[in-house]
């Protein structure tokens, strides 16, 4: 285990039990955050590489799947 999971385990061990839900809010915003930059980054790339994908050189190829 981390240093900062210990930390962040010790702290939470801390706390008194009705802060557990805001503690697991938290926990589920970041996550989000994460997942959020993930996808708009996807989308961000797409047409970039649109124009590659588009092309007949790249239908020929995948053309046998």
């Amino acid at each position: 285990m981390t240093r900062v999971k210990e930390e962040i385990i010790s702290e939470l061990n801390d706390l008194p039990p009705r802060r557990y839900d805001e503690v697991l809010d938290f926990i589920r915003f970041l996550k989000s955050q994460r997942r959020k930059a993930t996808s708009d980054t996807a989308l961000a790339s797409e047409p970039m590489l649109r124009k590659d994908w588009l092309r007949p050189e790249e239908e020929e190829a995948w053309s046998d799947l």
